[in-house]
């Protein structure tokens, strides 16, 4: 499955139907007045939150979503039928924007959750309307309204409680598919991983958290460097973040400042959010782990984040990891969802 987190599309909600002009014609009844119905409304175009879907991909091949008509007003005072509104389902995580100002529109974050887009042209007016003392055969009648048309964007952030992040190659991968059912692609190259890969992990309370596998950060990643600028999105939904450090790499402490800097620099309070820090592959070091402990020992003088020593690969130290991760999440109570859409 392809993954795609920005996607354009244009919207069209659907035009009013036009009023009628109509008269009363029954057998015995002279003179028997307007009888022209009203239009239909036209339809309007929602967005709605599924939690089934995890890409934008339906949006790579369709780009255009137009809700129907609503139809003429008929004779007999007969309304217009109204067009059918049109829903358009995104994953949850998705925020909306206006694409021509980059004003946000809503944020769909709850299964379910609805989004108007674009609301529906009002009927025009029958010429019953306009049945009046000083007009009492009115043969004028009003078109429907156009409906809303609007250029959107939608960026999905991924919904996780937990971002690993780190240097390409510190074993983020390996950590997610040791601790998860998730089977990413592992490879002993940089950038192996091109997408985010999300995994649950069960807590000892059999509740399930989503740890989100966040790729492509280097330095100059806020800056479009890498694939830095396109996934930092995705860790701001993060209520903690994971920092993974290769061990077996020639500078490890410039690898922490690198990534630190590069939170800094995004902002939107990456930087404040709480971290642990895992040392990683510490199998490489066999026995003699006093090369990792000097490594712990100068990060300690640079942060207050709790720091562990592991190894994904073997499975060491994961237990401990853990019961810190889920530590921190219960410290830290998830913010209220603040709800900006419209629901039907």
């Amino acid at each position: 499955m392809q993954f795609i987190d920005q996607a354009d599309i244009e919207v069209q909600a659907g035009n009013g139907g036009d009023g009628m002009v109509a008269f009363r014609r029954e057998k015995y009844v002279p003179a028997g007045g307007p009888a022209g119905g009203y239009g239909g409304y036209g339809g309007s175009v929602f967005l709605v939150a599924a939690e089934h879907l995890q890409t934008l991909l339906d949006f790579k091949y369709s780009h255009i979503f137009k809700a129907q008509d609503g139809q003429r007003g008929g004779s007999k005072n007969m309304t217009g039928a109204s067009g059918d509104d049109r829903y358009i389902q995104v994953p949850c995580g998705t925020v909306v924007y206006d694409a021509e100002t980059g004003d946000l529109i809503g944020d769909l974050t709850q299964p379910g959750q609805v989004l108007l887009l674009a609301k529906g042209g009002k009927g025009g007016l029958g010429n019953r309307h306009f049945l009046s003392n000083h007009n009492r055969a009115p043969e004028r009648a009003l078109p429907g309204l156009p409906g809303e048309h609007r250029l959107v964007r939608l960026e999905l952030k991924l919904l996780a409680e937990v971002g690993i992040i780190g240097l390409p190659n510190a074993g983020k991968s390996t950590l997610i598919s040791s601790l998860s059912a998730a089977r990413p692609k592992i490879a002993d190259y940089p950038f192996t991983t091109l997408i985010p890969n999300l995994g649950v992990v069960r807590k000892p309370t059999g509740d399930g958290t989503v740890f989100a596998d966040i790729p492509g950060l280097i330095e100059g990643a806020h800056l479009g460097t890498g694939l830095g600028h396109d996934f930092l999105r995705h860790i701001e939904r993060t209520r903690l973040l994971l920092h993974l450090i290769d061990t077996t790499q020639d500078d490890p402490i410039a690898a922490y400042t690198t990534i630190q800097a590069e939170l800094n620099a995004y902002g939107r309070g990456l930087a404040d959010r709480p971290q642990i820090i895992g040392l990683n592959k510490i199998d490489a070091f066999a026995s003699d782990l006093e090369g990792v402990r000097e490594i712990e020992r100068s990060l300690r003088q640079l942060t207050q984040a709790p720091i562990f020593l592991i190894s994904a690969v073997a499975r060491t130290g994961l237990e401990p990891l853990l019961q810190e991760i889920w530590a921190t999440l219960d410290a830290f109570e998830p913010e209220p969802v603040i709800q900006q859409s419209n629901s039907l």
